[in-house]
């Protein structure tokens, strides 16, 4: 009788080890399974966060600036009827293709956007005698539309089809304010920003002088 009891005894020892050996397995399993969605999530979020990063320092550090605004009256009393707005690559900025680029101008009485248009496209490579002569050939005639002359590229990256501009170019983006606003005259606020693919824009904010006695007027 003793040794049937031994013999049972050792029987459910042998059970209990089983079943900790086998939940001793799930856990192993589960913990297994979590760790290696735990490190797929890791590299998913590292790998955003570094896309992330990219992207907010491209938005942050690039961009456009503007470095001049001028305006160009024909003659004693008239408003303005052209502008030429000075733009360069912001520090840290990629290249960015003003092809790809617009123009928001307002007067307070109408807000125009005006894109690119390489009809109306001049490279100065021996400088401009003036930059406002009809013979110039960079402001538009019609529509809501704006040209580029420009005034520095030492690597020839700035095309008529692709005007990119990159760390030391400087271009003058050309608009005709008699087809968009009818003119600017004396006392007039105006603002707007130039808009690239990515990047802080290029912000334009200035009042027009109280009459108009130069020709070329500088208004930024």
């Amino acid at each position: 009788m003793s040794n049937l009891f031994k013999t049972l005894k050792k029987k459910d020892v042998g059970s209990i080890g089983i079943g900790a050996m086998i939940v001793f397995i799930a856990m192993v399993l589960v913990a297994g399974i979590a760790a290696s969605v735990l490190i797929q999530t890791s590299m998913r979020l590292e790998t955003q966060a570094m896309a992330t990063g990219s992207e907010t320092t491209d938005e942050v550090a690039g961009g456009l600036a503007v470095f001049d605004v001028l305006g160009y009256s024909s003659a004693y009393g008239n408003d303005i009827s052209r502008l030429a707005i000075g733009v360069r690559p912001r520090a840290g900025s990629n290249g960015i293709d003003l092809s790809q680029t617009y123009v928001e101008l307002s007067n307070t009485d109408i807000k125009v956007i005006l894109n690119y248009t390489d009809s109306f496209f001049v490279d100065t490579d021996d400088g401009q005698d003036d930059l406002f002569n009809d013979s110039t050939g960079c402001f538009p005639d019609s529509g809501p539309m704006f040209g580029i002359i420009v005034v520095e590229d030492a690597d020839g990256s700035v095309a008529g089809p692709t005007p990119v501009i990159n760390r030391g170019d400087k271009v003058y983006l050309c608009v005709n304010t008699t087809s968009t606003f009818n003119d600017i005259a004396e006392r007039v606020d105006v603002w707007g920003m130039i808009v690239a693919e990515e990047g802080s824009p290029g912000m334009i904010a200035f009042q027009t002088p109280a009459s108009y006695t130069d020709n070329v007027v500088d208004l930024q």
